[in-house]
């Protein structure tokens, strides 16, 4: 855990969200400025900054991470979804912590938007 992280304080339990799923490797959330009707966050508890920190060291926890997104979209009933993750700030990630957006429940377009 990273002392000044926003997503290892949700993780850890001591900021308040909307809890989805949560194990031992990983924690999911609803996100707080939804995109889409459905819309929430998978991270690892570990902490890790972004896509660009995954190695073969870590990467067996974002396997883990998208057999747990399959498992709640099917548990949600979701037949149809996007699943996206920035990396950088130019690239619209604004907290550094390992997240995967899973949205549903309408039309993706692209450009998003």
């Amino acid at each position: 855990m990273k002392n000044d992280c926003l997503f290892c304080a949700i993780a850890a339990g001591e900021i308040p969200s909307s809890k989805v799923y949560e194990d031992e490797i990983c924690f999911a959330f609803y996100d707080i400025a939804p995109q889409a009707p459905v819309h929430f966050l998978v991270i690892p508890k570990e902490h890790i900054g972004s896509v660009a920190e995954i190695s073969g060291e870590n990467s067996p926890v974002v396997a883990h991470i998208f057999e747990v997104i399959a498992r709640v979209a099917r548990e949600l009933g979701l037949e149809s979804y996007r699943v996206v993750s920035n990396i950088g700030e130019q690239a619209g990630q604004s907290v550094h912590h390992l997240h995967f957006h899973v949205l549903s429940g309408r039309d993706m377009t692209w450009p998003p938007g």
